[in-house]
Protein backbone atom coordinates (compact mmCIF):
# COMPACT_ATOMS: atom_id res chain seq x y z
CA UNK A 1 0.00 0.00 0.00
CA UNK A 2 2.85 2.36 0.80
CA UNK A 3 6.33 2.01 -0.65
CA UNK A 4 9.65 1.96 1.19
CA UNK A 5 12.83 3.89 0.56
CA UNK A 6 15.85 2.39 2.31
CA UNK A 7 18.58 4.94 2.98
CA UNK A 8 20.49 2.76 5.43
CA UNK A 9 24.04 1.62 5.03
CA UNK A 10 25.65 4.46 3.13
CA UNK A 11 26.37 8.05 4.07
CA UNK A 12 23.50 10.30 3.15
CA UNK A 13 24.13 12.66 0.25
CA UNK A 14 23.94 16.40 0.82
CA UNK A 15 21.49 19.07 -0.33
CA UNK A 16 19.72 18.53 -3.61
CA UNK A 17 21.05 15.02 -4.02
CA UNK A 18 19.23 13.98 -0.83
CA UNK A 19 16.07 15.83 -1.81
CA UNK A 20 16.02 13.95 -5.11
CA UNK A 21 15.85 10.63 -3.24
CA UNK A 22 12.71 11.62 -1.33
CA UNK A 23 9.10 11.20 -2.46
CA UNK A 24 7.23 14.20 -3.85
CA UNK A 25 3.99 14.71 -5.73
CA UNK A 26 4.10 15.85 -9.34
CA UNK A 27 2.60 19.33 -9.40
CA UNK A 28 3.38 21.16 -12.64
CA UNK A 29 2.26 24.73 -12.04
CA UNK A 30 4.08 25.92 -15.16
CA UNK A 31 2.01 23.64 -17.38
CA UNK A 32 -1.19 24.76 -15.68
CA UNK A 33 -0.17 28.39 -16.18
CA UNK A 34 -0.87 28.23 -19.90
CA UNK A 35 -4.37 26.91 -19.25
CA UNK A 36 -5.30 29.58 -16.71
CA UNK A 37 -3.90 32.48 -18.74
CA UNK A 38 -6.95 32.79 -21.06
CA UNK A 39 -9.32 32.41 -18.12
CA UNK A 40 -7.61 35.23 -16.23
CA UNK A 41 -7.62 37.53 -19.24
CA UNK A 42 -11.26 36.73 -19.97
CA UNK A 43 -12.16 37.87 -16.44
CA UNK A 44 -10.04 40.98 -17.05
CA UNK A 45 -12.05 41.91 -20.15
CA UNK A 46 -15.55 40.62 -19.36
CA UNK A 47 -15.62 40.79 -15.56
CA UNK A 48 -18.72 39.42 -13.87
CA UNK A 49 -20.09 37.96 -17.10
CA UNK A 50 -17.02 35.75 -17.37
CA UNK A 51 -17.31 34.67 -13.75
CA UNK A 52 -20.93 33.65 -14.30
CA UNK A 53 -19.99 31.72 -17.43
CA UNK A 54 -17.18 29.84 -15.65
CA UNK A 55 -19.50 29.00 -12.75
CA UNK A 56 -21.73 27.26 -15.29
CA UNK A 57 -18.81 25.56 -17.04
CA UNK A 58 -16.78 24.38 -14.05
CA UNK A 59 -19.28 24.21 -11.19
CA UNK A 60 -22.50 23.39 -13.03
CA UNK A 61 -24.45 26.29 -11.54
CA UNK A 62 -26.32 29.20 -13.09
CA UNK A 63 -25.67 32.40 -11.18
CA UNK A 64 -27.59 35.62 -11.37
CA UNK A 65 -24.98 37.41 -9.30
CA UNK A 66 -21.54 36.55 -7.98
CA UNK A 67 -21.61 38.43 -4.70
CA UNK A 68 -23.32 36.53 -1.91
CA UNK A 69 -26.20 38.46 -0.32
CA UNK A 70 -25.58 39.43 3.29
CA UNK A 71 -28.87 37.77 4.19
CA UNK A 72 -27.46 34.42 3.02
CA UNK A 73 -24.54 34.79 5.45
CA UNK A 74 -26.91 35.47 8.33
CA UNK A 75 -29.15 32.55 7.38
CA UNK A 76 -26.17 30.20 7.19
CA UNK A 77 -25.08 31.20 10.68
CA UNK A 78 -28.60 30.91 12.10
CA UNK A 79 -28.93 27.40 10.66
CA UNK A 80 -25.45 26.21 11.61
CA UNK A 81 -25.25 23.14 13.83
CA UNK A 82 -24.65 24.49 17.37
CA UNK A 83 -21.77 22.05 17.91
CA UNK A 84 -20.06 23.20 14.71
CA UNK A 85 -20.61 26.83 15.71
CA UNK A 86 -19.06 26.22 19.13
CA UNK A 87 -16.07 24.48 17.52
CA UNK A 88 -15.55 27.34 15.05
CA UNK A 89 -15.81 29.91 17.83
CA UNK A 90 -13.16 28.08 19.82
CA UNK A 91 -10.94 27.80 16.73
CA UNK A 92 -11.30 31.56 16.17
CA UNK A 93 -10.60 32.32 19.82
CA UNK A 94 -7.39 30.30 19.90
CA UNK A 95 -6.20 31.64 16.55
CA UNK A 96 -6.70 35.21 17.79
CA UNK A 97 -4.63 34.52 20.90
CA UNK A 98 -1.67 33.36 18.82
CA UNK A 99 -1.92 35.85 15.98
CA UNK A 100 -2.46 38.86 18.23
CA UNK A 101 0.97 38.20 19.72
CA UNK A 102 2.49 38.43 16.24
CA UNK A 103 1.72 42.12 15.86
CA UNK A 104 4.77 44.29 15.26
CA UNK A 105 5.25 47.72 16.75
CA UNK A 106 6.93 50.81 15.37
CA UNK A 107 10.56 51.13 16.42
CA UNK A 108 12.94 54.08 16.12
CA UNK A 109 16.72 53.60 16.10
CA UNK A 110 19.09 56.51 16.68
CA UNK A 111 21.91 55.80 14.25
CA UNK A 112 23.89 58.96 15.19
CA UNK A 113 22.96 62.12 17.11
CA UNK A 114 20.37 63.80 14.90
CA UNK A 115 19.94 60.80 12.63
CA UNK A 116 17.18 58.24 13.10
CA UNK A 117 15.57 55.42 11.17
CA UNK A 118 12.06 54.40 12.16
CA UNK A 119 10.49 51.18 10.97
CA UNK A 120 6.73 51.27 10.93
CA UNK A 121 4.43 48.43 9.96
CA UNK A 122 1.50 49.17 7.68
CA UNK A 123 -1.14 46.62 6.70
CA UNK A 124 -2.08 46.12 3.07
CA UNK A 125 -5.26 48.01 2.28
CA UNK A 126 -7.32 45.20 0.79
CA UNK A 127 -6.97 41.43 0.60
CA UNK A 128 -8.82 38.71 -1.26
CA UNK A 129 -8.97 35.44 0.62
CA UNK A 130 -9.66 32.07 -0.97
CA UNK A 131 -11.42 29.14 0.70
CA UNK A 132 -11.43 25.90 -1.33
CA UNK A 133 -14.65 24.05 -2.01
CA UNK A 134 -13.77 20.99 -4.05
CA UNK A 135 -13.55 17.53 -2.51
CA UNK A 136 -14.06 18.95 0.97
CA UNK A 137 -15.38 22.09 2.57
CA UNK A 138 -12.89 24.12 4.60
CA UNK A 139 -14.41 26.62 7.04
CA UNK A 140 -11.17 26.20 8.97
CA UNK A 141 -9.35 27.86 6.06
CA UNK A 142 -11.68 30.84 6.41
CA UNK A 143 -10.55 31.17 10.03
CA UNK A 144 -6.86 30.75 9.16
CA UNK A 145 -7.00 33.45 6.46
CA UNK A 146 -9.29 35.98 8.08
CA UNK A 147 -7.89 36.05 11.62
CA UNK A 148 -4.29 37.08 10.75
CA UNK A 149 -5.57 39.65 8.24
CA UNK A 150 -7.85 41.16 10.87
CA UNK A 151 -5.16 41.13 13.54
CA UNK A 152 -2.80 42.85 11.10
CA UNK A 153 -5.34 45.65 10.72
CA UNK A 154 -6.39 45.05 7.11
CA UNK A 155 -9.39 47.31 6.56
CA UNK A 156 -10.97 45.67 3.52
CA UNK A 157 -11.34 41.88 3.46
CA UNK A 158 -13.18 39.89 0.79
CA UNK A 159 -13.48 36.13 0.46
CA UNK A 160 -14.19 33.86 -2.50
CA UNK A 161 -15.25 30.23 -2.46
CA UNK A 162 -16.61 28.09 -5.30
CA UNK A 163 -20.37 28.03 -5.89
CA UNK A 164 -22.03 24.75 -4.93
CA UNK A 165 -24.78 23.23 -7.06
CA UNK A 166 -26.39 21.55 -4.07
CA UNK A 167 -26.61 24.88 -2.27
CA UNK A 168 -28.29 26.91 -4.97
CA UNK A 169 -25.11 28.36 -6.41
CA UNK A 170 -23.86 29.74 -3.09
CA UNK A 171 -20.62 28.64 -1.43
CA UNK A 172 -21.05 25.93 1.17
CA UNK A 173 -23.20 27.22 4.06
CA UNK A 174 -20.52 26.35 6.63
CA UNK A 175 -18.12 28.64 4.73
CA UNK A 176 -20.75 31.39 4.81
CA UNK A 177 -21.40 30.83 8.51
CA UNK A 178 -17.69 31.08 9.29
CA UNK A 179 -17.57 34.39 7.40
CA UNK A 180 -20.52 35.65 9.42
CA UNK A 181 -18.86 34.64 12.69
CA UNK A 182 -15.75 36.58 11.68
CA UNK A 183 -17.64 39.65 10.52
CA UNK A 184 -16.71 39.26 6.85
CA UNK A 185 -19.71 40.24 4.73
CA UNK A 186 -18.05 40.65 1.32
CA UNK A 187 -18.18 37.12 -0.07
CA UNK A 188 -18.18 35.93 -3.68
CA UNK A 189 -19.33 32.68 -5.24
CA UNK A 190 -16.25 32.20 -7.40
CA UNK A 191 -13.64 29.48 -7.55
CA UNK A 192 -10.41 28.52 -9.20
CA UNK A 193 -8.25 30.77 -11.33
CA UNK A 194 -11.22 33.01 -12.12
CA UNK A 195 -11.58 33.94 -8.45
CA UNK A 196 -7.92 34.96 -8.27
CA UNK A 197 -8.37 37.00 -11.47
CA UNK A 198 -11.41 38.69 -9.95
CA UNK A 199 -9.32 39.84 -7.01
CA UNK A 200 -6.34 40.81 -9.16
CA UNK A 201 -8.17 42.88 -11.77
CA UNK A 202 -11.39 43.72 -9.99
CA UNK A 203 -14.79 43.72 -11.66
CA UNK A 204 -17.21 46.59 -12.19
CA UNK A 205 -20.94 47.07 -11.75
CA UNK A 206 -23.29 46.70 -8.80
CA UNK A 207 -22.11 43.11 -8.33
CA UNK A 208 -18.48 44.11 -8.81
CA UNK A 209 -15.43 43.34 -6.71
CA UNK A 210 -12.81 46.06 -6.19
CA UNK A 211 -9.25 44.88 -6.92
CA UNK A 212 -7.18 43.59 -4.01
CA UNK A 213 -3.55 44.22 -3.13
CA UNK A 214 -2.99 40.64 -2.07
CA UNK A 215 -4.52 37.17 -2.43
CA UNK A 216 -3.99 34.37 0.08
CA UNK A 217 -5.40 30.95 0.79
CA UNK A 218 -4.93 27.33 -0.28
CA UNK A 219 -6.40 25.93 -3.48
CA UNK A 220 -5.89 23.47 -6.32
CA UNK A 221 -3.30 23.66 -9.08
CA UNK A 222 -5.40 26.19 -11.01
CA UNK A 223 -5.42 28.55 -8.04
CA UNK A 224 -1.66 28.09 -7.64
CA UNK A 225 -1.10 28.78 -11.34
CA UNK A 226 -3.23 31.92 -11.22
CA UNK A 227 -1.23 33.15 -8.24
CA UNK A 228 1.96 32.68 -10.25
CA UNK A 229 0.38 34.49 -13.21
CA UNK A 230 -0.41 37.53 -11.10
CA UNK A 231 2.79 37.66 -9.07
CA UNK A 232 4.04 41.22 -9.32
CA UNK A 233 0.57 42.64 -9.81
CA UNK A 234 -0.65 41.38 -6.44
CA UNK A 235 1.01 39.93 -3.39
CA UNK A 236 0.47 36.24 -2.69
CA UNK A 237 1.16 33.97 0.26
CA UNK A 238 2.44 30.90 -1.57
CA UNK A 239 1.69 28.62 -4.50
CA UNK A 240 0.18 25.90 -2.36
CA UNK A 241 0.56 22.38 -3.71
CA UNK A 242 -0.84 19.08 -2.41
CA UNK A 243 -0.81 18.75 1.35
CA UNK A 244 2.02 16.87 3.09
CA UNK A 245 2.79 15.20 6.37
CA UNK A 246 6.17 13.86 7.41
CA UNK A 247 6.57 11.94 10.65
CA UNK A 248 9.98 11.46 12.25
CA UNK A 249 9.56 8.53 14.62
CA UNK A 250 11.59 6.00 16.57
CA UNK A 251 10.75 2.79 18.42
CA UNK A 252 9.02 4.75 21.21
CA UNK A 253 6.27 5.93 18.85
CA UNK A 254 2.83 4.30 18.92
CA UNK A 255 2.29 2.76 15.46
CA UNK A 256 -1.47 3.30 15.76
CA UNK A 257 -0.90 7.03 16.22
CA UNK A 258 1.53 7.24 13.31
CA UNK A 259 -0.75 5.30 10.97
CA UNK A 260 -3.74 7.45 11.93
CA UNK A 261 -1.80 10.64 11.25
CA UNK A 262 -0.60 9.45 7.85
CA UNK A 263 -4.17 8.56 6.90
CA UNK A 264 -5.46 11.92 8.15
CA UNK A 265 -3.46 13.76 5.50
CA UNK A 266 -4.04 11.17 2.79
CA UNK A 267 -7.80 11.76 3.00
CA UNK A 268 -7.38 15.29 1.61
CA UNK A 269 -6.48 14.38 -1.95
CA UNK A 270 -5.08 11.54 -4.07
CA UNK A 271 -1.93 13.66 -4.48
CA UNK A 272 -1.53 14.18 -0.72
CA UNK A 273 1.85 13.08 0.62
CA UNK A 274 2.31 10.90 3.70
CA UNK A 275 5.94 10.18 4.66
CA UNK A 276 7.28 8.29 7.65
CA UNK A 277 11.00 8.64 8.43
CA UNK A 278 12.24 6.15 11.01
CA UNK A 279 15.31 4.30 12.24
CA UNK A 280 13.12 1.41 13.44
CA UNK A 281 12.19 -1.27 10.92
CA UNK A 282 9.96 -2.79 13.61
CA UNK A 283 7.99 0.46 13.82
CA UNK A 284 7.74 0.61 10.02
CA UNK A 285 6.31 -2.92 9.95
CA UNK A 286 3.86 -2.12 12.76
CA UNK A 287 2.66 1.04 11.03
CA UNK A 288 2.02 -0.88 7.83
CA UNK A 289 -0.02 -3.43 9.78
CA UNK A 290 -2.05 -0.61 11.34
CA UNK A 291 -2.88 1.05 8.04
CA UNK A 292 -5.22 -1.59 6.66
CA UNK A 293 -7.76 -1.82 9.52
CA UNK A 294 -7.74 1.93 10.10
CA UNK A 295 -8.34 2.65 6.41
CA UNK A 296 -11.15 0.08 6.32
CA UNK A 297 -12.90 1.96 9.15
CA UNK A 298 -12.95 5.39 7.49
CA UNK A 299 -14.29 7.25 4.42
CA UNK A 300 -12.76 8.45 1.13
CA UNK A 301 -10.79 5.24 0.79
CA UNK A 302 -10.77 4.48 -2.94
CA UNK A 303 -10.80 8.00 -4.33
CA UNK A 304 -8.31 9.62 -1.94
CA UNK A 305 -6.61 7.60 0.79
CA UNK A 306 -5.43 4.56 -1.13
CA UNK A 307 -4.19 6.52 -4.16
CA UNK A 308 -2.40 8.99 -1.88
CA UNK A 309 -0.63 6.31 0.17
CA UNK A 310 0.23 4.24 -2.90
CA UNK A 311 1.41 7.24 -4.91
CA UNK A 312 5.03 8.17 -5.58
CA UNK A 313 4.66 11.07 -3.15
CA UNK A 314 4.26 8.78 -0.10
CA UNK A 315 6.73 6.37 1.45
CA UNK A 316 8.28 4.92 4.57
CA UNK A 317 11.91 6.08 4.63
CA UNK A 318 14.31 3.92 6.63
CA UNK A 319 17.44 5.54 8.04
CA UNK A 320 20.35 4.35 10.18
CA UNK A 321 19.77 6.84 13.01
CA UNK A 322 17.63 9.72 14.16
CA UNK A 323 20.52 12.02 13.26
CA UNK A 324 20.11 10.86 9.69
CA UNK A 325 16.37 11.19 10.13
CA UNK A 326 16.77 14.87 11.00
CA UNK A 327 18.83 15.37 7.85
CA UNK A 328 16.11 13.71 5.80
CA UNK A 329 13.23 15.78 7.19
CA UNK A 330 15.24 18.97 6.78
CA UNK A 331 15.91 18.06 3.16
CA UNK A 332 12.23 17.24 2.66
CA UNK A 333 10.95 20.49 4.21
CA UNK A 334 7.46 19.21 5.03
CA UNK A 335 4.35 21.34 5.26
CA UNK A 336 3.53 19.47 8.48
CA UNK A 337 6.23 17.68 10.46
CA UNK A 338 5.48 15.49 13.45
CA UNK A 339 8.26 14.46 15.84
CA UNK A 340 7.30 11.25 17.62
CA UNK A 341 10.56 10.24 19.27
CA UNK A 342 12.17 10.13 22.67
CA UNK A 343 13.17 13.69 23.60
CA UNK A 344 10.81 14.98 20.91
CA UNK A 345 11.04 18.63 21.98
CA UNK A 346 14.84 18.62 21.82
CA UNK A 347 14.79 17.09 18.36
CA UNK A 348 12.09 19.49 17.17
CA UNK A 349 14.27 22.40 18.25
CA UNK A 350 16.95 21.26 15.79
CA UNK A 351 14.68 21.17 12.74
CA UNK A 352 15.36 24.00 10.29
CA UNK A 353 12.88 23.34 7.49
CA UNK A 354 9.18 22.76 8.14
CA UNK A 355 5.97 24.70 7.74
CA UNK A 356 4.84 23.70 11.23
CA UNK A 357 6.28 21.24 13.74
CA UNK A 358 4.12 19.07 16.00
CA UNK A 359 5.92 17.78 19.08
CA UNK A 360 5.23 14.43 20.69
CA UNK A 361 2.25 12.08 20.68
CA UNK A 362 -0.31 14.64 21.89
CA UNK A 363 0.16 17.26 19.17
CA UNK A 364 -1.12 15.67 15.94
CA UNK A 365 -1.41 17.66 12.72
CA UNK A 366 -5.22 17.55 13.02
CA UNK A 367 -4.93 19.72 16.13
CA UNK A 368 -3.08 22.33 14.10
CA UNK A 369 -5.66 22.12 11.33
CA UNK A 370 -8.36 23.35 13.65
CA UNK A 371 -7.71 24.33 17.23
CA UNK A 372 -4.04 24.60 18.21
CA UNK A 373 -4.06 28.35 17.60
CA UNK A 374 -1.37 27.98 14.93
CA UNK A 375 -2.04 28.67 11.25
CA UNK A 376 -2.59 25.84 8.81
CA UNK A 377 -1.91 27.80 5.60
CA UNK A 378 1.65 26.52 5.17
CA UNK A 379 4.32 26.14 2.47
CA UNK A 380 4.29 22.88 0.50
CA UNK A 381 6.52 21.15 -2.03
CA UNK A 382 9.72 21.79 -0.07
CA UNK A 383 9.12 25.55 0.03
CA UNK A 384 9.45 25.47 3.82
CA UNK A 385 13.20 25.78 3.27
CA UNK A 386 12.65 29.43 2.28
CA UNK A 387 9.05 30.38 3.10
CA UNK A 388 6.81 30.67 6.16
CA UNK A 389 3.20 29.91 6.87
CA UNK A 390 0.51 32.57 6.84
CA UNK A 391 0.73 35.00 9.75
CA UNK A 392 -0.01 38.58 10.73
CA UNK A 393 3.35 39.47 9.17
CA UNK A 394 2.07 38.24 5.79
CA UNK A 395 -0.32 41.19 5.68
CA UNK A 396 2.11 43.87 6.91
CA UNK A 397 4.69 45.95 5.07
CA UNK A 398 7.70 47.38 6.83
CA UNK A 399 8.46 51.00 5.85
CA UNK A 400 11.66 52.79 6.89
CA UNK A 401 11.37 56.47 7.75
CA UNK A 402 14.69 58.29 7.56
CA UNK A 403 15.02 61.55 9.54
CA UNK A 404 18.42 63.35 9.63
CA UNK A 405 19.35 66.85 10.75
CA UNK A 406 21.73 69.11 8.80
CA UNK A 407 24.62 68.29 11.13
CA UNK A 408 23.98 64.55 10.96
CA UNK A 409 23.97 64.65 7.17
CA UNK A 410 27.10 66.80 7.08
CA UNK A 411 28.94 64.28 9.23
CA UNK A 412 28.43 61.42 6.74
CA UNK A 413 28.39 63.27 3.42
CA UNK A 414 32.01 62.45 2.56
CA UNK A 415 31.25 58.73 2.85
CA UNK A 416 28.16 59.00 0.65
CA UNK A 417 30.07 60.97 -2.00
CA UNK A 418 32.93 58.48 -1.94
CA UNK A 419 30.61 55.50 -2.40
CA UNK A 420 28.61 57.25 -5.12
CA UNK A 421 31.78 57.98 -7.09
CA UNK A 422 33.01 54.42 -6.56
CA UNK A 423 29.80 53.25 -8.23
CA UNK A 424 30.17 55.84 -11.03
CA UNK A 425 26.99 57.60 -9.93
CA UNK A 426 28.28 61.14 -9.38
CA UNK A 427 24.80 62.70 -9.34
CA UNK A 428 24.09 60.74 -6.18
CA UNK A 429 26.94 62.54 -4.46
CA UNK A 430 25.94 65.84 -6.04
CA UNK A 431 22.52 65.55 -4.39
CA UNK A 432 24.32 65.93 -1.04
CA UNK A 433 26.92 68.50 -2.15
CA UNK A 434 24.11 70.75 -3.39
CA UNK A 435 22.94 71.07 0.19
CA UNK A 436 26.33 72.37 1.35
CA UNK A 437 27.25 74.89 -1.34
CA UNK A 438 28.72 72.11 -3.54
CA UNK A 439 31.47 71.45 -1.02
CA UNK A 440 31.95 68.24 0.92
CA UNK A 441 31.75 69.15 4.63
CA UNK A 442 34.83 68.34 6.68
CA UNK A 443 33.97 65.52 9.09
Amino acid sequence: MISRIDLRGDALPEGGALRDLLPRAEFDVEAALEKVRPICEDVHHRGTAALIEYAQKFDGVTLEQVRVPVEALKTALDELDPAVRAALEESIRRARIVHREQRRTEHTTQVVPGGTVTEKWVPVERVGLYAPGGRSVYPSSVVMNVVPAQEAGVESIALASPPQKEHGGLPHPTILAACALLGVDEVYAAGGAQAVAMFAYGTSGPDGCPPANMVTGPGNIWVAAAKRYFTGRIGIDTEAGPTEIAVLADSTADPAHVAADLISQAEHDPLAAAVLVTDSEELADAVERELEPQIAATKHVEDRIKPALAGKQSAIVLVDSLEDGLKVVDAYGAEHLEIQTADAAARAARVRNAGAIFVGPWAPVSLGDYCAGSNHVLPTGGCACHSSGLSVQSFLRGIHIVDYTRDALAEVTHHVVTLAEAEDLPAHGAALKARFGWKVPTP
